[in-house]
């Protein structure tokens, strides 16, 4: 199941190109849409991601790369690329939870990158397959990816440390790895999702679903994992006994998750949806208690988005979403638990 290899990384210094900033602030009557929207990427972007905290979004688009917003003063903070060729497209990227850095990936290619500075902190060429995700841990220490050819590769990037692991049969869909990088949680086309050790590759839980699972996601405290599959089965379970604790509540036949959030504490869920669909679920049962919809891209034929990611605010008050329309939107809850 393991398989240790020293690898070599390289620096390379990126510039810093700062652009203008455009937003869109809109209000409506209808509860189910978003009270702010703020434009991120014009012509719709390719892949984003929010921080744990709302503060920062990271958004990949064909024109500029990937370009790191603050929310909290609505401006532009950082651009990155990894090459000028205008096919270099960054589809997977993520934020550490305690906003020290990111990472961004193209299918041969990976980067770190501090929130700090901006600048550059590795860049990294992976030795077979492509990259499927991407996630980084805190202070930027540890990158898990996915590859191609099922594989899952754990980088320590201070020591160079391997971890090969080999559990998935099938193409693996999703990734999730703990903020402090000793946990990872891996989903594929095998039917299953394993719960493992990064440090030890030695798998703790094994959650089994009946079609391919397209999703996973960690609770950040180690409370709680969620893995959803093709058809309609999306579970929570107990990370200290594998137990199941819930299933989220819903009548379709066929639902696909694209984003999952837990809040703070793990009481709430937030999942986004291929479909635009936002949705807030509570833990204990799996009960929804409340949805709406982000909005599609102005002139796009079909009127659809797909949800990138999800972050909790204000007390769990309000929720934020970056969705392919290349809009970071706001939603109010209006409903409690």
């Amino acid at each position: 199941m393991v398989k240790l290899v020293n690898i070599k990384w390289k620096s390379l210094l990126a510039s810093l190109i700062m652009l203008g900033v455009s937003a869109l602030v809109g209000c409506g009557p209808d509860i189910s849409k978003s009270i702010l929207t703020i434009e991120h990427a014009s012509r719709g972007a390719f892949s984003a991601a929010l921080s744990a905290d709302g503060n920062y979004s990271l958004v990949s688009s064909i024109e500029h790369g990937a370009v790191l917003w603050d929310n909290q003063e609505q401006g532009l903070k950082y651009q990155w690329r990894h090459s000028n060729a205008s096919d270099d497209l960054i589809h997977s990227l993520a934020l550490a939870n305690d906003n020290s850095t990111a990472v961004t990936a193209n299918d041969n290619t990976f980067a770190v990158w501090s929130l700090e500075n901006g600048q550059n902190l590795g860049y990294f060429e992976i030795e077979s397959g492509t990259i499927r995700d991407i996630a980084i841990s805190n202070a930027g220490k540890y990158v898990l990816y996915a590859r191609s050819d099922n594989v899952v590769v754990h980088l320590d990037l201070e020591s160079g440390r391997r971890i090969e692991f080999l559990g998935h049969q099938e193409n693996i869909n999703s990734i999730a790895m703990s903020p402090n990088g000793h946990f990872a949680l891996t989903g594929g086309n095998d039917y299953a999702a394993y719960f493992w050790d990064t440090r030890t590759g030695q798998v703790i839980h094994r959650f089994n679903h009946p079609s391919r699972v397209t999703k996973v996601a960690l609770d950040e405290q180690g409370r709680f994992a969620f893995t959803a599959d093709s058809m309609k089965k999306a579970s929570i379970w107990q990370l200290t006994s594998g137990d199941l604790k819930a299933q989220l509540q819903y009548i379709a036949r066929q639902k696909i998750f694209s984003a999952v959030r837990f809040n703070q504490d793990a009481s709430l869920l937030a999942t986004g949806s291929p479909n635009r669909e936002l949705a807030l679920w509570r833990v204990s049962d799996g009960e929804r208690i409340q949805t709406w919809r982000v909005q599609p891209r102005e002139g796009s034929r079909p009127k659809s988005a797909v949800v990138f990611d999800v972050a909790f605010q204000e007390n769990d008050s309000a929720l934020l979403t970056e969705s392919s329309s290349g809009l970071l939107e706001k939603f109010a809850q209006v409903e409690k638990p």
